[in-house]
């Protein structure tokens, strides 16, 4: 594994969790870039780019005046993103999922740090940082049956992209099965412990059925360039992704790096 001279490119993919909020006094110059999503521009103001869903309101988005460099992304930009790691059938139709995918694809980051993403809603009181919101992971939708899988593929996906997907809550549950770091290490990464890493989760992965899973999506053929595989639920068959869902379980071993 060659390993580049120069720093890493550490992006924080911020969600919308109450524990996002935690984020407010760590330093910008830890990340390379900062992605928000949906409402979590709100959580700080320095965010480089806005990943929001197709049908986010408009009157939640930030006003010109607050968005100084940053940019701000849609379907238009995260639907062929998602398409080239599969399409959101078989990657997962959430945001938490669908701003990785578009940040691995569009940004090429070394490390993906996520917080107030771990999609977990039974903790008493609000459900995210801005109050009472609707757990849209939760919903009911063919491409969500088992979240863990879905961020199992990720995790590999990522990291045949050259990305270690991190996480950085401290939550005693997620639906995540990526590494868990605490913000104050992101600060020893270096592009060789990077490497290290990843070789690490390597090989704690059974890309035999990894490998099974990619084979048996691309046999099936549940993509829709448009993005809108609810015109298709007919042609879809939920027994034949719960067995992809799976094989990805079986292929990644969840397991604590630092």
């Amino acid at each position: 594994m060659n390993v580049r001279n120069d720093a890493p490119r550490i992006l924080l993919l911020l969600g919308s969790a109450p524990d996002a909020v935690r984020c407010q006094p760590w330093p910008k110059q830890a990340f390379s870039r900062i992605v928000a999503i949906n409402n979590a521009w709100r959580v700080r103001p320095d965010w480089d780019f806005l990943v929001h869903a197709g049908d986010f309101p408009l009157d939640r988005l930030p006003h010109d005046a607050t968005l100084r460099q940053a940019k701000i992304f849609s379907a238009t930009h995260y639907v062929p993103a998602q398409n080239a790691f599969g399409g959101f059938v078989y990657a997962g139709a959430t945001m938490a999922l669908t701003a990785a995918y578009w940040t691995i694809h569009s940004q090429k980051p070394d490390v993906l740090a996520f917080l107030g993403c771990d999609m977990i809603y039974d903790r008493p009181g609000k459900t995210h940082f801005y109050g009472i919101g609707r757990p849209d992971p939760l919903r009911d939708d063919i491409t969500l049956r088992n979240l863990e899988a879905k961020s199992a593929r990720l995790l590999v996906q990522a990291l045949k992209h050259g990305c270690l997907c991190i996480n950085l809550s401290d939550l005693p549950r997620s639906r995540l099965v990526f590494p868990s770091l605490a913000f104050d290490e992101l600060a020893g990464l270096s592009l060789a412990r990077i490497a290290e890493m990843k070789a690490e989760i390597l090989a704690g992965i059974r890309l035999d059925k990894a490998e099974k899973a990619e084979e048996i999506e691309k046999d099936l053929g549940y993509f829709y360039e448009d993005g809108m595989y609810w015109n298709h639920l007919d042609e879809i068959d939920e027994t034949f992704l719960a067995d992809i869902d799976q094989l990805w379980m079986s292929a990644v071993e969840k397991r604590p790096v630092g």
